[in-house]
């Protein structure tokens, strides 16, 4: 057996990554795993909203999935991929001068976060600067808690964070809110705070303040921001695969892109997918990528079948 050659070769060693591969290694198919090692969250401490894993460190839940996908013959690869072409199956060149050949290729690359040019945004986020209130909301629920604009969405997402807290604002920094959705805030106890943000103030490795242009502090012990989303889709882009008018890639309900033999989970099509939500599309993806193959076991099983009519 050629030990270059699989069934799957899945890009991306994250939650969609590895849940596929352990679907895949489950149902004795040859899967690979090429993971560069730069997960999106690993910034953050603590991951929230994952049945019987809430509150474990991200790492250690990719821990428990490379053990396990390992215990099934998976092989796990530290590696960057540089390239796909697509022939006769798949063959995925990596950084490091290796190559393997696939008959499936699952992409869960993930996404990048484009946040504001704020200093103290890149130091703090992932521990007092956060996203999603649904993974980090309730650890800083009824305290001082701000909202930075600048990104699209802000006003929204100031409207959801009032749910975990009485005291929210929102610092529309560069955005110009008009006079209905100042109402709106209002309305919600919601303050606004008018005026450049020029920094977040820390003190002890803690967060304690947003700082105005003028020089006056705001003080907060966390603040919310909504970042741009940007998938990490090249190798998709490169493989041909058909995508929005935003630049998401298309697919089916089990992942399945416009270009044969291709699959992508998790963030890299789903912006909004957390991580309880990119095993599952992974877990989905593995079981439409599996019964792809059983087909094509089967047409090849017949073509070389002599027929008894």
């Amino acid at each position: 057996m050629d030990k270059h050659a699989y069934d799957v070769v899945i890009v991306g060693g994250g939650a969609a990554g590895l849940s596929a591969a352990l679907v895949l290694g489950r149902a004795r198919r040859r899967v690979a795993v090429i993971d560069a090692g730069a997960p999106r969250n690993a910034p953050a401490a603590h991951m929230h909203g994952f049945l019987s894993r809430d509150g474990l460190p991200p790492h250690d839940l990719l821990a428990i999935g490379r053990t396990e996908v390992e215990s099934y013959g998976g092989r796990l690869i530290d590696g960057r991929v540089t390239g796909i072409n697509k022939g006769t199956g798949f063959r995925i060149s990596l950084a490091d001068g290796a190559a393997l050949r696939a008959r499936r290729i699952l992409i869960a690359t993930g996404l990048r976060d484009e946040l504001p040019e704020i200093p103290g945004v890149l130091e703090r986020w992932g521990r007092d600067l956060l996203h999603c209130p649904y993974c980090h909301g309730y650890e800083v629920r009824d305290q001082p808690i701000a909202v930075l604009g600048g990104t699209p969405d802000a006003v929204a997402h100031a409207h959801l964070v009032r749910q975990w807290s009485a005291d929210v604002v929102l610092f529309p920094h560069t955005d110009t809110l008009t006079a209905d959705l100042r109402h709106q805030l209002t309305a919600r106890a919601i303050g606004v705070v008018d005026g450049p943000v020029r920094r977040l103030v820390v003190a002890d490795d803690r967060l304690t303040g947003v700082e105005l242009e003028d020089g006056h502090v705001i003080p907060r012990v966390a603040v919310f921001v909504r970042p741009q989303f940007v998938p990490r889709n090249d190798l998709l882009l490169t493989l041909g695969c058909a995508v929005d008018d935003r630049g998401w890639v298309v697919t089916d309900a089990a992942g399945r892109t416009s270009t044969p033999g291709v699959w992508v989970a998790g963030n890299a099509a789903n912006p909004r997918a957390q991580v309880i939500t990119a095993a599952g599309e992974g877990s989905a993806a593995a079981i439409a990528i599996n019964a792809d193959l059983v087909d094509d076991d089967i047409r090849h099983a017949t073509q070389n079948h002599p027929t008894d009519l």
